[in-house]
Protein backbone atom coordinates (compact mmCIF):
# COMPACT_ATOMS: atom_id res chain seq x y z
CA UNK A 1 0.00 0.00 0.00
CA UNK A 2 0.94 3.64 -0.61
CA UNK A 3 1.68 5.51 2.06
CA UNK A 4 -0.26 8.89 1.99
CA UNK A 5 -0.54 11.64 4.49
CA UNK A 6 -4.23 10.52 5.37
CA UNK A 7 -3.08 6.77 6.27
CA UNK A 8 -2.66 5.81 9.71
CA UNK A 9 0.21 3.51 10.65
CA UNK A 10 -1.48 -0.14 12.53
CA UNK A 11 2.11 -0.58 13.98
CA UNK A 12 1.65 0.67 17.82
CA UNK A 13 -2.23 -0.29 18.22
CA UNK A 14 -2.93 -2.97 20.71
CA UNK A 15 -5.21 -5.83 20.64
CA UNK A 16 -8.57 -3.41 21.87
CA UNK A 17 -7.60 -0.27 19.27
CA UNK A 18 -7.79 -2.95 16.45
CA UNK A 19 -11.08 -4.50 17.60
CA UNK A 20 -12.77 -1.03 17.68
CA UNK A 21 -11.05 -0.10 14.25
CA UNK A 22 -12.64 -2.94 12.88
CA UNK A 23 -15.44 -2.46 14.60
CA UNK A 24 -15.85 1.40 12.99
CA UNK A 25 -15.72 -0.57 9.78
CA UNK A 26 -18.29 -2.59 10.53
CA UNK A 27 -16.62 -5.75 11.39
CA UNK A 28 -16.77 -8.23 13.99
CA UNK A 29 -13.91 -7.64 17.11
CA UNK A 30 -12.32 -10.58 15.97
CA UNK A 31 -11.12 -9.27 12.80
CA UNK A 32 -9.36 -7.02 14.96
CA UNK A 33 -7.88 -9.85 17.09
CA UNK A 34 -6.78 -11.19 13.52
CA UNK A 35 -5.43 -8.69 12.17
CA UNK A 36 -3.44 -8.08 15.42
CA UNK A 37 -1.75 -11.47 15.38
CA UNK A 38 -0.67 -10.77 11.80
CA UNK A 39 0.73 -7.57 12.69
CA UNK A 40 3.22 -8.65 15.43
CA UNK A 41 2.98 -12.30 15.19
CA UNK A 42 3.37 -13.13 11.64
CA UNK A 43 5.20 -9.16 10.84
CA UNK A 44 2.90 -8.96 7.92
CA UNK A 45 3.44 -5.84 5.98
CA UNK A 46 0.94 -5.22 3.27
CA UNK A 47 -2.62 -4.99 4.01
CA UNK A 48 -2.96 -6.38 0.86
CA UNK A 49 -1.50 -9.82 1.99
CA UNK A 50 -3.99 -10.46 5.21
CA UNK A 51 -6.07 -13.38 3.04
CA UNK A 52 -7.45 -14.18 6.18
CA UNK A 53 -9.73 -11.01 5.65
CA UNK A 54 -12.23 -10.90 2.90
CA UNK A 55 -11.12 -8.81 -0.24
CA UNK A 56 -13.55 -5.61 0.42
CA UNK A 57 -12.46 -5.24 4.20
CA UNK A 58 -8.47 -5.36 3.07
CA UNK A 59 -9.42 -2.49 0.49
CA UNK A 60 -11.48 -0.52 3.54
CA UNK A 61 -8.16 -0.93 5.15
CA UNK A 62 -5.68 -0.22 2.47
CA UNK A 63 -7.78 3.29 1.53
CA UNK A 64 -7.09 4.80 5.01
CA UNK A 65 -4.04 2.12 6.73
CA UNK A 66 -0.86 1.31 6.24
CA UNK A 67 1.95 -1.08 8.11
CA UNK A 68 5.05 1.00 8.04
CA UNK A 69 8.20 0.12 9.93
CA UNK A 70 11.22 3.03 10.54
CA UNK A 71 13.09 3.29 7.35
CA UNK A 72 16.94 1.85 7.97
CA UNK A 73 18.81 4.68 6.61
CA UNK A 74 22.50 2.80 7.51
CA UNK A 75 23.77 0.00 8.64
CA UNK A 76 27.35 -0.02 10.81
CA UNK A 77 28.78 -3.44 10.90
CA UNK A 78 31.00 -3.94 13.87
CA UNK A 79 34.06 -6.83 13.43
CA UNK A 80 32.67 -8.84 16.30
CA UNK A 81 29.13 -9.21 14.91
CA UNK A 82 27.23 -6.20 16.31
CA UNK A 83 25.48 -3.65 14.24
CA UNK A 84 23.75 -0.28 14.76
CA UNK A 85 21.17 0.87 12.69
CA UNK A 86 20.53 4.12 12.51
CA UNK A 87 16.70 4.75 11.30
CA UNK A 88 14.75 7.71 9.88
CA UNK A 89 10.88 7.93 11.63
CA UNK A 90 8.00 9.41 9.30
CA UNK A 91 8.76 13.10 10.80
CA UNK A 92 12.45 12.46 9.45
CA UNK A 93 13.62 12.44 12.89
CA UNK A 94 16.98 10.04 13.21
CA UNK A 95 17.09 7.25 16.14
CA UNK A 96 19.51 4.12 16.36
CA UNK A 97 19.49 0.66 17.37
CA UNK A 98 21.75 -1.73 18.29
CA UNK A 99 21.80 -5.52 16.95
CA UNK A 100 23.83 -7.68 19.21
CA UNK A 101 24.30 -11.44 17.99
CA UNK A 102 24.98 -14.56 20.37
CA UNK A 103 25.37 -18.34 20.06
CA UNK A 104 21.83 -19.01 21.62
CA UNK A 105 20.20 -15.38 21.38
CA UNK A 106 19.76 -12.43 19.97
CA UNK A 107 19.84 -8.67 21.89
CA UNK A 108 18.62 -5.70 20.54
CA UNK A 109 19.29 -2.55 21.92
CA UNK A 110 16.12 -0.17 21.55
CA UNK A 111 15.82 3.59 22.19
CA UNK A 112 12.79 4.95 24.12
CA UNK A 113 13.34 8.85 23.11
CA UNK A 114 15.41 10.83 20.69
CA UNK A 115 17.98 12.09 22.13
CA UNK A 116 18.22 12.41 26.10
CA UNK A 117 17.49 14.90 28.83
CA UNK A 118 19.08 13.24 31.53
CA UNK A 119 22.86 14.83 30.76
CA UNK A 120 24.44 12.01 32.15
CA UNK A 121 28.11 13.71 32.00
CA UNK A 122 30.22 10.41 30.57
CA UNK A 123 27.28 9.79 27.56
CA UNK A 124 27.44 10.72 24.16
CA UNK A 125 23.64 10.70 23.66
CA UNK A 126 23.27 13.59 26.08
CA UNK A 127 25.02 15.54 23.58
CA UNK A 128 22.46 15.78 21.50
CA UNK A 129 19.79 16.89 23.74
CA UNK A 130 16.60 15.72 23.99
CA UNK A 131 14.17 15.83 20.64
CA UNK A 132 10.72 13.88 21.58
CA UNK A 133 9.40 10.45 22.52
CA UNK A 134 9.00 7.77 20.41
CA UNK A 135 5.55 6.32 20.26
CA UNK A 136 4.60 2.77 21.11
CA UNK A 137 4.55 2.51 17.46
CA UNK A 138 8.36 3.40 16.92
CA UNK A 139 9.61 0.93 19.70
CA UNK A 140 7.78 -1.61 18.16
CA UNK A 141 8.59 -1.00 14.63
CA UNK A 142 12.75 -0.90 15.75
CA UNK A 143 12.78 -4.20 16.85
CA UNK A 144 10.62 -5.27 13.13
CA UNK A 145 12.69 -2.56 10.85
CA UNK A 146 15.83 -4.70 12.39
CA UNK A 147 14.30 -8.29 12.16
CA UNK A 148 13.29 -7.35 8.48
CA UNK A 149 17.14 -5.85 8.05
CA UNK A 150 19.26 -9.25 9.42
CA UNK A 151 16.80 -11.88 8.62
CA UNK A 152 15.46 -12.55 12.21
CA UNK A 153 13.02 -14.68 11.93
CA UNK A 154 9.84 -14.95 14.30
CA UNK A 155 10.42 -17.83 16.22
CA UNK A 156 14.58 -16.97 17.04
CA UNK A 157 15.35 -16.05 21.03
CA UNK A 158 15.08 -12.33 21.30
CA UNK A 159 16.09 -10.56 24.48
CA UNK A 160 14.93 -6.59 24.46
CA UNK A 161 16.94 -3.78 26.36
CA UNK A 162 16.01 -0.50 26.31
CA UNK A 163 19.20 0.54 26.87
CA UNK A 164 19.60 2.75 23.36
CA UNK A 165 18.97 6.84 23.10
CA UNK A 166 16.49 8.39 26.14
CA UNK A 167 15.56 7.52 29.56
CA UNK A 168 12.89 4.95 29.22
CA UNK A 169 11.54 5.91 32.35
CA UNK A 170 10.36 9.52 30.97
CA UNK A 171 8.45 7.85 28.26
CA UNK A 172 6.77 5.23 30.55
CA UNK A 173 3.31 4.97 28.75
CA UNK A 174 4.27 4.31 25.58
CA UNK A 175 7.37 2.48 26.78
CA UNK A 176 5.25 -0.46 28.83
CA UNK A 177 2.48 -0.20 25.61
CA UNK A 178 5.23 -1.36 23.30
CA UNK A 179 6.40 -3.74 25.90
CA UNK A 180 2.88 -5.56 26.29
CA UNK A 181 2.51 -6.26 22.59
CA UNK A 182 6.29 -7.52 22.58
CA UNK A 183 5.29 -9.75 25.37
CA UNK A 184 2.10 -11.15 24.23
CA UNK A 185 2.53 -14.20 22.87
CA UNK A 186 -0.24 -13.09 19.90
CA UNK A 187 2.08 -10.61 19.56
CA UNK A 188 5.92 -10.76 19.40
CA UNK A 189 5.92 -13.27 21.90
CA UNK A 190 8.63 -11.91 23.85
CA UNK A 191 8.40 -12.98 27.05
CA UNK A 192 9.01 -10.32 30.51
CA UNK A 193 11.78 -11.84 31.68
CA UNK A 194 13.95 -11.15 28.84
CA UNK A 195 12.82 -7.72 28.59
CA UNK A 196 14.79 -5.13 30.76
CA UNK A 197 14.38 -1.52 31.24
CA UNK A 198 17.13 0.48 31.79
CA UNK A 199 16.98 3.71 34.14
CA UNK A 200 18.98 6.13 35.36
CA UNK A 201 16.70 6.60 38.99
CA UNK A 202 13.90 8.40 37.66
CA UNK A 203 12.01 7.14 41.28
CA UNK A 204 8.10 8.23 40.75
CA UNK A 205 8.36 6.41 37.50
CA UNK A 206 10.31 3.16 39.49
CA UNK A 207 7.45 3.14 41.68
CA UNK A 208 4.51 3.27 38.99
CA UNK A 209 6.79 0.12 36.91
CA UNK A 210 6.59 -1.47 40.44
CA UNK A 211 2.63 -1.47 40.64
CA UNK A 212 2.67 -2.89 37.33
CA UNK A 213 2.41 -6.81 37.19
CA UNK A 214 3.62 -7.47 33.68
CA UNK A 215 6.70 -5.12 34.38
CA UNK A 216 9.81 -6.21 32.35
CA UNK A 217 13.33 -6.45 34.50
CA UNK A 218 14.53 -3.78 36.15
CA UNK A 219 18.42 -2.27 35.44
CA UNK A 220 19.52 1.03 37.33
CA UNK A 221 22.36 3.51 36.35
CA UNK A 222 24.16 3.30 39.73
CA UNK A 223 27.78 5.08 38.25
CA UNK A 224 29.02 6.69 41.66
CA UNK A 225 29.29 5.22 45.40
CA UNK A 226 28.13 8.26 47.12
CA UNK A 227 26.06 11.94 46.43
CA UNK A 228 28.46 14.10 45.64
CA UNK A 229 29.82 11.89 43.02
CA UNK A 230 26.42 11.15 41.63
CA UNK A 231 25.53 14.56 41.13
CA UNK A 232 28.83 15.22 39.56
CA UNK A 233 28.56 12.00 36.74
CA UNK A 234 24.50 12.76 36.65
CA UNK A 235 23.04 16.02 37.23
CA UNK A 236 19.24 13.79 38.21
CA UNK A 237 21.20 13.24 41.10
CA UNK A 238 19.81 16.44 42.61
CA UNK A 239 16.07 15.88 42.13
CA UNK A 240 16.29 12.26 43.01
CA UNK A 241 19.32 11.60 45.32
CA UNK A 242 21.21 8.28 45.83
CA UNK A 243 19.44 7.88 49.57
CA UNK A 244 15.52 8.10 47.42
CA UNK A 245 16.84 5.90 44.65
CA UNK A 246 18.17 3.62 47.43
CA UNK A 247 14.96 3.74 49.36
CA UNK A 248 12.77 2.72 46.57
CA UNK A 249 15.84 0.34 45.57
CA UNK A 250 15.04 -1.69 48.51
CA UNK A 251 11.38 -1.52 48.25
CA UNK A 252 10.85 -2.88 44.78
CA UNK A 253 9.04 -5.83 44.54
CA UNK A 254 10.80 -9.05 42.92
CA UNK A 255 9.74 -12.28 41.74
CA UNK A 256 10.90 -15.36 42.34
CA UNK A 257 14.59 -15.90 41.39
CA UNK A 258 15.20 -11.71 40.05
CA UNK A 259 17.45 -9.55 40.80
CA UNK A 260 17.88 -6.08 40.33
CA UNK A 261 20.69 -5.06 38.21
CA UNK A 262 23.16 -1.96 39.02
CA UNK A 263 24.75 -0.65 36.02
CA UNK A 264 28.13 0.79 37.19
CA UNK A 265 30.11 2.63 34.48
CA UNK A 266 34.07 2.47 35.42
CA UNK A 267 36.01 5.82 34.55
CA UNK A 268 39.42 5.81 35.35
CA UNK A 269 40.61 8.01 38.12
CA UNK A 270 37.04 8.89 39.21
CA UNK A 271 34.54 6.60 40.64
CA UNK A 272 36.97 3.20 40.48
CA UNK A 273 39.01 3.11 43.60
CA UNK A 274 39.12 0.52 46.21
CA UNK A 275 36.87 2.92 48.54
CA UNK A 276 34.41 3.25 45.70
CA UNK A 277 33.64 -0.25 45.67
CA UNK A 278 33.58 -0.99 49.68
CA UNK A 279 30.81 1.85 49.42
CA UNK A 280 29.06 0.25 46.67
CA UNK A 281 28.82 -2.86 48.18
CA UNK A 282 27.76 -1.05 51.36
CA UNK A 283 25.03 0.74 49.29
CA UNK A 284 23.56 -2.36 48.31
CA UNK A 285 23.94 -4.85 50.88
CA UNK A 286 21.07 -7.03 51.63
CA UNK A 287 19.18 -6.48 48.23
CA UNK A 288 18.68 -9.12 45.63
CA UNK A 289 21.47 -7.73 43.61
CA UNK A 290 23.91 -8.12 40.84
CA UNK A 291 26.13 -5.27 39.68
CA UNK A 292 27.43 -4.95 35.93
CA UNK A 293 30.86 -3.19 35.83
CA UNK A 294 31.23 -1.34 32.37
CA UNK A 295 34.43 0.18 31.46
CA UNK A 296 33.88 3.33 29.97
CA UNK A 297 33.74 3.49 26.44
CA UNK A 298 35.38 6.82 25.48
CA UNK A 299 35.23 9.37 22.68
CA UNK A 300 36.99 12.87 21.86
CA UNK A 301 34.41 15.02 22.57
CA UNK A 302 34.32 13.60 26.71
CA UNK A 303 37.70 13.65 28.73
CA UNK A 304 36.92 10.52 30.82
CA UNK A 305 38.92 7.86 30.64
CA UNK A 306 38.69 3.29 31.11
CA UNK A 307 40.39 2.51 33.79
CA UNK A 308 43.63 -0.32 33.56
CA UNK A 309 42.63 -3.99 33.28
CA UNK A 310 43.86 -4.68 36.90
CA UNK A 311 41.63 -1.84 38.22
CA UNK A 312 38.75 -3.27 36.28
CA UNK A 313 39.38 -6.93 38.10
CA UNK A 314 40.37 -5.53 41.45
CA UNK A 315 36.92 -3.72 41.62
CA UNK A 316 35.06 -6.52 40.45
CA UNK A 317 37.36 -8.88 43.01
CA UNK A 318 36.11 -6.12 46.23
CA UNK A 319 32.33 -6.17 45.73
CA UNK A 320 32.43 -10.33 44.68
CA UNK A 321 34.36 -10.74 48.73
CA UNK A 322 31.14 -8.90 49.82
CA UNK A 323 28.52 -11.49 48.18
CA UNK A 324 27.76 -8.67 45.65
CA UNK A 325 27.67 -10.76 42.41
CA UNK A 326 29.52 -8.76 39.55
CA UNK A 327 29.97 -9.02 36.10
CA UNK A 328 32.29 -7.22 33.44
CA UNK A 329 30.20 -6.44 30.89
CA UNK A 330 31.92 -6.11 27.46
CA UNK A 331 30.90 -3.71 24.73
CA UNK A 332 29.90 -4.50 21.62
CA UNK A 333 30.14 -2.62 18.95
CA UNK A 334 32.94 -0.07 19.77
CA UNK A 335 34.29 -0.09 16.11
CA UNK A 336 30.98 1.39 14.91
CA UNK A 337 29.75 3.88 18.25
CA UNK A 338 27.29 1.40 18.96
CA UNK A 339 28.58 0.38 22.29
CA UNK A 340 27.00 1.24 26.00
CA UNK A 341 26.83 5.44 26.13
CA UNK A 342 28.40 5.79 22.71
CA UNK A 343 24.65 6.23 20.46
CA UNK A 344 24.72 10.15 18.86
CA UNK A 345 23.31 9.84 15.23
CA UNK A 346 27.26 9.54 14.20
CA UNK A 347 28.63 8.58 10.51
CA UNK A 348 31.21 5.19 11.43
CA UNK A 349 34.14 5.67 12.33
CA UNK A 350 37.96 3.85 11.87
CA UNK A 351 40.65 2.18 13.41
CA UNK A 352 40.81 0.67 16.39
CA UNK A 353 37.78 0.08 18.65
CA UNK A 354 39.43 2.30 21.30
CA UNK A 355 42.32 4.18 21.76
CA UNK A 356 42.58 3.00 25.14
CA UNK A 357 41.65 -0.95 25.01
CA UNK A 358 43.84 -3.10 23.36
CA UNK A 359 42.79 -6.36 21.88
CA UNK A 360 44.78 -8.40 24.55
CA UNK A 361 42.64 -6.04 27.09
CA UNK A 362 39.27 -7.89 25.96
CA UNK A 363 40.84 -11.01 25.68
CA UNK A 364 41.94 -11.10 29.06
CA UNK A 365 38.78 -10.63 30.50
CA UNK A 366 37.09 -13.22 28.34
CA UNK A 367 39.36 -15.37 29.96
CA UNK A 368 40.33 -19.06 28.65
Amino acid sequence: MKAGISSQNLVGLDRQELERLVESLGKAPYRGRQLYHALYCRRERDVASLTDLDRNFRAALAAHYEVAYPEVQREFISKDGSARHLLRLKDNTSIETVYMPEEERITLCLSSQAGCAVDCRFCFTALLGLKRNLSAGEILGQVLAVAKAREIPPASRLNLVFMGMGEPLLNLAQVMKAIRIFADPQGLGIPLRRITISTSGIVPRMRELARDPRRPKLAISLNASNEQQRTELMPINRKYPLRDLMRVCRAYPLRPRELLTFEYVLLGGFNDTDADAVRVAELLRGMRAKVNLIPYNPGSELLYRPPPLERVLAFQQLLTERNLPAYIRISRGQDIGAACGQLRLEGVRTGDPSPHFSPAFWDRLRGP
